[in-house]
């Protein structure tokens, strides 16, 4: 079994980018979003158009992020899939600064993340995109599907997301858990997932399946 999972409203209980935006940015990051929507802009674009819209110095910033809280439940379902031998990655379309920031103050800085790359020079904000790829269907900085296609390969591989930059990863994993935007996308599409409110759902739901996933093997 292998873990993937999204964080911007996933780990962390509000879109982490949306947040920085609505305090550090002036009102034209709205227009950038509805141009994304409509489709006059991917989703890459949006983000480094953005990201660069930030106002603040770093010192600030930082203060907005530690006041981000991540969902219950998460630092015991990390030490779970530690427990277990589950690796467990983080592949987010957020930014790779604001994730660490915030992974950290929880003592969790060592998961593996695959973002997008915050670079600060002199309180600007310019945004790097290396794990995008061209022709990627959701338009994003980072193209998940890739992602996992290029990791080692399990019998099993869990999604846990709730956004548009999940939709199509979500096809490529056994087990789909999802809230929000993901959870109506797969259910539009009559796509299995498990609906989860936190990670103690998570992780009762994959001590169950690995249960029986047990039985099954010893006949």
């Amino acid at each position: 079994m292998r873990i993937y999972c999204d964080f911007d409203g996933t780990i962390t209980k509000t879109d982490t980018t949306d947040h920085i935006l609505e305090r550090l940015a002036g009102p034209s990051w709205l227009d950038l979003e509805d141009d994304w929507l409509s489709g006059r802009l991917t989703a890459a674009q949006c983000m480094r158009g953005q990201i660069a819209l930030i106002d603040a110095d770093q010192a600030t910033l930082d203060a907005v992020l530690d006041s981000l809280e991540i969902r219950e439940g998460f630092a015991d379902f990390v030490a779970w899939a530690a427990e277990h031998h589950r690796p467990l990655s983080i592949i987010s379309d957020g930014v790779d600064y604001f994730i660490k920031r915030i992974l950290r103050r929880h003592g969790l800085g060592h998961i593996p993340i695959f973002s997008n790359h915050l670079v600060i020079n002199a309180a600007r904000y310019h945004l790097e995109q290396p794990l995008a790829r061209a022709g990627c269907a959701s338009g994003s900085g980072v193209c998940k599907c890739s992602i996992v296609a290029a990791q080692p390969t399990a019998p099993t591989t869990v999604f846990i997301g709730d956004g548009r930059s999940d939709f199509c990863v979500s096809h490529r994993a056994n087990l789909v858990f999802a809230r929000d935007k993901l959870a109506t996308y797969a259910t539009e599409r009559g796509q299995a997932f498990i609906p989860f409110n936190d990670f103690r759902d998570v992780q009762r739901a994959l001590s169950t399946h690995l249960m029986n996933a047990a039985v099954s093997a010893n006949g």
